[in-house]
């Protein structure tokens, strides 16, 4: 063949490499996507993984089989360097962006083997909470008449958060309140990496049937003091979050961005014979 022809400049390795900064991958899919081995038997493509992958200091493979960037190669955090900023809201209603307000808020740090709340109040929301909130929070206009308002806590709060991995049990809710409320008061807007509970625990929990916190309490046989109250809850899902982390390592995880990759990854079903499935 004679002419212009165009090659790629990276190598095997290079390719296999700019995959695997998407998150981890198995041999079969690297063959497909980086050599063009379409469909080829798992011990084949295991070969050539290793092949070209096995002496890179910069990668690992996974207990499940699957290759993954070591966190000092890919720039992402060890789970054991993150701060985690486990957040817990009450609220006036499920509106952020509408005329609902936060009551109260609480913030649990988690990072090694520390544990401890670094930040709790209640919140006057400048308007009335409906009585079905105040029946299931307890949290009653009286209570927070003398209580901050978000604006006189922002400061504080975004001190705290800083630097944080934000987390929360259903953590589209809170981190909606928050950035609102932020957005609201100090024309900021919440960025940067966030878990959730309830994903986590959906990807890596078979046999706990509903996700929701009094259940996943009940089920690893932790105790809430203080439930629909937010220093209660977020110190539940702080703990929650420590039983997660160790499961998450048991898979192999070891970053934080490990960790996203979990509970972005589509959740096992059971099949009508019992067998987990995709």
């Amino acid at each position: 063949m004679t002419g212009l022809a165009m090659v790629s400049e990276l190598t095997l390795v290079d390719r296999a490499l700019a995959r695997l900064r998407g998150g981890p991958v198995a041999a079969a899919e690297l063959c497909a996507e980086v050599l063009g081995l379409m469909g080829a038997p798992r011990a084949v493509a295991e070969r050539v993984a290793v092949a070209v992958l096995g002496a890179d200091p910069r990668v690992r493979q996974l207990p499940d089989g699957r290759w993954a960037m070591l966190a000092e190669a890919q720039g992402a955090p060890g789970i054991e360097e993150c701060a985690f900023a486990v957040i817990d809201l009450e609220t006036t209603g499920m509106r952020a962006r509408g005329d609902d307000r936060i009551t109260e808020v609480a913030v649990v740090l988690v990072h090694g083997e520390r544990r401890e709340v670094v930040f709790q109040s209640l919140v006057n929301p400048g308007r009335r909470i409906p009585s079905m909130i105040s029946m299931v929070t307890g949290i009653t206009d009286d209570m927070v008449a003398n209580a901050p308002p978000f604006e006189a806590i922002a400061d504080e709060l975004l001190g705290i958060l800083a630097g944080r991995i934000f987390v929360a049990h259903n953590a589209r809710f809170d981190w909606g309140f928050l950035d609102a409320s932020f957005r609201r008061t100090r024309g900021l807007a919440l960025t940067g990496p966030r878990l959730c509970t309830v994903r986590l625990a959906r990807r890596l929990l078979r046999d706990a049937g509903s996700c929701g916190l009094d259940n996943l309490t009940l089920h690893f046989g932790l105790e809430n003091a203080a439930r629909h109250r937010a220093a209660g809850d977020a110190d539940v899902t702080a703990q929650l979050l420590e039983r997660l982390l160790s499961l998450a390592r048991g898979e192999g995880a070891r970053t934080l961005t490990d960790l996203e990759q979990i509970q972005l990854r589509r959740r096992r079903r059971r099949s009508v014979s019992g067998e987990l499935t995709s």
